[in-house]
């Protein structure tokens, strides 16, 4: 098993993967960064646990979407990428709350 640092919001974070997966992780986690850091622009600095799950809820969203053959459609009227985001904070909001009463 092989040891990869990957950088994420300016930190770095060592990942196990199969031997020979190196560069397919540090892509994943480059593609990860991108969306934590489009986060972290949108709602500011809430704490790397919260944007880690909201950047990890956009990409499960965006996965969604693919499986689904969905094309991603600007609705008017619907909530814009800052709602989305104000939504996605007061989940995180709630399940920081949930975990630390764990």
């Amino acid at each position: 098993m092989a040891t990869v640092t990957v950088e994420v919001n300016g930190r770095p974070y060592a990942v196990g993967c199969a031997d020979g997966q190196e560069q397919r992780v540090q892509m994943l986690a480059s593609l990860f960064d991108t969306h934590v850091r489009q986060v972290a622009g949108e709602v500011g600095h809430v704490g790397d646990i919260r944007l880690f799950l909201m950047a990890g809820l956009m990409l499960a969203d965006e996965l969604h979407e693919a499986r689904q053959g969905l094309p991603v459609v600007e609705v008017p009227g619907a909530p814009s990428h800052d709602g989305v985001a104000e939504a996605l904070n007061a989940v995180a909001a709630r399940l920081e709350k949930i975990v630390q009463g764990l």
